[in-house]
């Protein structure tokens, strides 16, 4: 049988193991959420003494803070290349949730910044990719939760068993936004105007259809209080539009919208980080949206902003056309 190096750098946790013929041979770790590149090193070097011959390393890919998690894949990757030998990755969460019995529970790890990285497990299994919120907002899930907020870390001997299912990564997890985006090229964001409803009727009726707005409810909507709306222009042209409201504390985006030939370029992502900017200024708690179920394409645009869906609405958009409810906490 094969010796595994299992390292894990995921959390403020850097853990080492050394597992043999089934049998786990060495298994240490050290707490500190700076030292990871000190103390890995030195780890193995101690799980090394008891047992050298190395055939297979598998490294936690996160999620996980930047730096951490990069000194563990580093790590690995260079040890492997040096010994000849292949390595794998894990989704370092999946170690958690093998220590867990539970039927329907979430893992959670400090993200820093005020936010958690996690996953939801039933029946031992992860439904989807991992994501990224604050950890009030895992409360609306109503189930478990385990992690690093409960004092649980990534055990590396149980990444064998997950590796041998398949389910292994060779890219980082990254699921945290980057701080900065660079601009969609050539755009113009601006606030809105009166002179602006025609195009944004003529961009509402041809992306929307019968569920359009009319020009009565665009006017009515825009020149409502406590909202604010923006827009998007290309060469003079109006591309986008975007607005929302302050709700007694909570924003809700009214619209976010970009003409078809112009998606898929950033526009999108800026006019959403403006919405959720001008609600911060507002003193928004929160910060709120409804999407159709299966929009696939602006899901993860929210997801990747820190939303999390807390209830669906039946036939919202019509007979049949469920809306997936969104929020996103902004302190």
């Amino acid at each position: 049988m094969s010796t595994y190096l299992l390292i894990d750098t995921s959390t403020s946790r850097t853990s080492v193991a050394i597992v043999g013929d089934g049998k786990t041979l060495f298994a240490s770790h050290h707490d500190g959420a700076l030292s990871h590149g000190e103390a890995l090193p030195e780890l193995v070097a101690q799980g090394l003494k008891l047992e050298s011959r190395i055939d297979r390393v598998i490294v936690g890919m996160g999620p996980g803070p930047f730096t951490g998690l990069r000194a563990g894949i580093s790590f690995a990757q260079s040890f492997a290349l040096g010994r000849g030998i292949p390595w794998q990755g894990v989704c370092s969460l999946d170690a958690i949730a093998n220590q867990i019995s539970e039927s329907d529970f979430i893992v959670a790890i400090d993200a820093r910044r005020k936010e958690v990285f996690f996953a939801r497990y039933t029946n031992g299994l992860r439904i989807g990719e991992p994501k990224v919120c604050q950890p009030s907002q895992l409360t609306a899930f109503d189930i478990p939760i385990y992690g690093e907020v409960s004092n649980q870390y990534p055990d590396p001997t149980a990444f064998i068993a997950i590796a041998e299912s398949g389910a292994t990564y060779f890219q980082p997890i990254y699921v945290r936004r980057p701080d900065a985006y660079p601009a969609p090229v050539g755009v113009k964001f601006r606030p809105m105007n009166q002179l602006d409803l025609v195009p944004i009727f003529s961009i509402e009726k041809s992306a929307y259809g019968k569920a359009a707005w009319t020009m009565a409810q665009l006017k009515e909507e825009s020149a409502g209080k406590d909202r604010m709306y923006v827009v998007g222009e290309f060469e003079g042209e109006l591309i986008a539009y975007a607005g929302v409201v302050n709700l007694a504390g909570t924003a809700d985006v009214l619209t976010l919208t970009v003409a078809d030939p112009h998606r898929r370029k950033g526009i999108g992502r800026e006019l959403l980080r403006r919405l959720i900017d001008w609600s911060r200024t507002q003193k928004c708690e929160a910060i709120m949206l409804e999407v159709r179920v299966g929009n696939e394409e602006a899901i993860p645009l929210y997801e990747s902003f820190g939303f999390i869906e807390i209830s669906q609405r039946k036939d919202y958009y019509g007979p049949g056309k469920t809306a997936i409810i969104m929020r996103k906490e902004l302190v």
